[in-house]
């Protein structure tokens, strides 16, 4: 392995590091909001789940960013770190303002932009590019519905209980699981998109064979970027996701995590890179409107979707431009 690859792993791994970073008010803005557990031990309880993702899931995702976006024969070291730089742009981008984008999408977007720069249009796959299309519609909306199902079916079970007091002391436990299961969720998504663009990295490379599998040592690093990530927290995004979007209680938060968590096992288990962003604000909008559609801050929900429809392009453009200086020295 030579030193522009391990610089290269390096570069891909800050990229899983600032996921978890940007994406950690996925994971705990339920759980800090409804004061189930402090910022400080709802970053660890998460990150701790991140890490044993890897565990329970698979590496289908990982396959799916490895063949299914881009033309394998496209990538180049060039290509792959100007995606990634675009991918972080896009995300410190974001961050600085507080909007929860999917760090998924900005790297699909990237690693398009770079490769269209390198290779032209061509080089896209666009079935591949289509099915997350379709996902990033469907996911949101599956939390949502998901989210208020369990709601209404939690007020129908309890709805004998008057007292509201009572009926959340019972559920902040309850969100404890609910929180570790979504955080399963993100690191089986999130940490597994790294892994795919180290794999083409070694591919490209001729240090794995082009049928490889993910090996073990990736799997292990990008969780654990992952992890290390979401311990540091971005608590901008978390203001805005916890508390923003809809007011939470222990019973909603659980709501909204346990609805977004079995969509991310789904498509984890399908291979389809989806949004733990998307799917968390969908649910978290579910469990809103069971109080009453004004218990919703559609301002705000506006904001967040315009964000989702430009993370695409936004990121596309930006490693497309971050791609043209390794032309001037090609």
């Amino acid at each position: 392995m030579t030193l522009e690859v391990v610089l290269i792993v390096a570069v891909a791994l800050g990229f899983d590091f600032f996921n978890g970073f940007h994406d950690a008010a996925n994971s705990i803005a339920t759980v800090v909001s409804t004061r189930v557990l402090s910022p400080r031990l709802a970053v660890a309880w998460a990150a701790f789940f991140n890490f044993a993702a890897f565990l329970i899931f698979g590496t289908k995702i990982a396959a799916t960013i490895a063949t299914d976006l881009v033309q394998p024969q496209v990538f180049t070291n060039s290509v792959i770190v100007a995606g990634l730089l675009g991918a972080i742009a896009w995300d410190v981008i974001t961050w600085y303002v507080g909007l929860p984008t999917s760090s998924s999408h900005a790297l699909v977007g990237a690693m398009g932009g770079a490769a269209v720069a390198h290779a032209g249009w061509g080089a896209l796959i666009l079935s591949g590019y289509q099915k997350i299309a379709v996902f990033i519609v469907l996911s949101p909306i599956i939390g949502l519905l998901l989210a208020f199902t369990i709601m209404v079916t939690v007020y129908w079970v309890f709805h004998r209980n008057r007292k509201v007091e009572r009926l959340n002391r019972g559920f902040r436990r309850a969100q404890l699981v609910s929180a570790a299961a979504f955080s399963l969720g993100h690191g089986a998504n999130d940490a597994q998109k790294t892994m795919g663009v180290i794999l083409v990295l070694l591919i490209a490379n001729g240090i794995v064979p082009a049928t490889s599998g993910v090996p073990l040592w990736v799997v292990l690093s990008a969780h654990t970027a992952i992890g290390l990530g979401t311990l540091f927290g971005g608590w901008r995004i978390v203001h805005t996701m916890g508390s923003k979007i809809t007011k939470l209680q222990p019973v909603g938060g659980m709501s909204a995590e346990t609805a977004a968590a079995a969509t991310l096992f789904f498509t984890a288990h399908a291979g389809i890179p989806v949004s733990t962003t998307h799917t968390i604000t969908g649910a978290i909008v579910g469990v809103g409107t069971t109080q009453r559609l004004s218990a919703v801050r559609w301002g705000v929900a506006s904001r967040v979707v315009w964000a989702w429809i430009l993370t695409i392009p936004g990121s596309f453009v930006i490693a497309w431009l971050a791609y043209q200086p390794f032309q001037w020295f090609a």
